[in-house]
């Protein structure tokens, strides 16, 4: 049995993996977060299952190129000083996973890899790089085996719903941490007055004067009770699309930001959509969103087991 895990929770749907395994671990080992230094959303998700620490991270998707290296340089010294020994670590993806990973390796902790689960067409770049010394590399879907030969399938990593699903008679609309311009200035022309707006990093100011009546805020560490009430949900491909369809069988909409050009693209949209049976967006225009909004309304989410679950079986039975 693994007694002393630490997890990258490096932001976004990376600490949203992090989290999912922590609630199936926390009571049978000691946990230890390494969150990006500064992150207060994550480490408002992660404190309450176990240590944190924080290091640098390199670049975010909208970071310019000149800023990551003096960051993961320094990064690599911050981990080596600030972690001790584990007997595991999991990285939940991210350039801010490597440094960390790497320094626990070196320190004999085995390590767990986790993909993203919006990868279909080619790997991310952090997993690409970890699959090399990680003793397991962990995969959501069948469809991504051809990624990584010998990744191990464990099922969509998501969070164990907090809250009954119900009907709040809202839409939920979410860019994700760092939110999604084009998508917000397209959905405020949308006639629709019962809808609920995360914005993220970005200023919510203009949406709240365009759309007094709404609800809209930046962050909110108990993000699941608005998936939990929403009607349908709207948001950029990632761990929100997934939670939203898998954990709570809302139906999904889909609308890739094209910001994003570092991360995955429209194939990979297209593959995510498929599996959440959600409807994909692919031209940023009020019209089209109104459209998608009209036909999720008739879809139903399929069912999938949770892989936090089986991925934390394994790091307690096999590891």
């Amino acid at each position: 049995m693994a007694n002393k895990i630490i997890l990258t929770a490096s932001g976004g749907g990376h600490t949203g993996y992090a989290v999912a395994l922590a609630q199936y671990l926390h009571d049978k080992c000691d946990l230890t977060f390494i969150i990006p230094k500064g992150d207060e959303w994550s480490k408002a998700k992660v404190e309450k299952y176990g240590k944190v620490i924080e290091i640098t991270k390199g670049r975010g998707p909208k970071d310019p190129a000149y800023k990551f290296f003096p960051r993961f340089t320094y990064a690599f010294f911050e981990s080596l000083s600030k972690i001790g020994k584990y007997e595991v670590i999991v990285s939940s993806g991210s350039n801010h996973s490597i440094p960390p990973s790497i320094i626990c390796k070196l320190k004999g902790a085995k390590l767990i890899n986790i993909e993203s689960p919006v990868r279909f067409v080619s790997p991310s770049k952090t997993a690409k790089l970890l699959d090399k010394i990680a003793d397991m590399t962990v995969i959501h879907w069948e469809q991504q085996k051809k990624l990584f030969r010998n990744g191990v399938v464990v099922g969509p990593i998501v969070e164990k719903p907090l809250y009954e699903a119900h009907d709040g008679g809202y839409i939920l609309v979410t860019g994700g941490t760092y939110g999604h311009k084009y998508l917000f200035d397209e959905i405020i022309k949308i006639p629709i007055d019962n809808i609920v707006l995360q914005t993220g990093r970005i200023s919510p100011e203009e949406y709240k004067k365009a759309r007094p009546n709404w609800k809209i805020f930046q962050f909110d560490p108990d993000f699941q009770k608005w998936i939990a009430g929403a009607s349908l949900v709207i948001s950029h491909f990632g761990r929100t699309a997934v939670d939203a369809a898998i954990s709570y069988r809302k139906p999904v909409v889909i609308v890739p930001n094209p910001e994003w050009r570092r991360t995955a693209g429209m194939k990979d949209a297209e593959q995510l959509a498929i599996i959440l049976n959600a409807v994909l967006v692919k031209e940023v225009k009020a019209s089209k969103i109104l459209e998608a909004i009209d036909e999720a309304k008739h879809r139903k989410p399929p069912q999938y087991p949770n892989g936090a679950e089986r991925l934390a079986e394994i790091i307690l039975q096999e590891l």
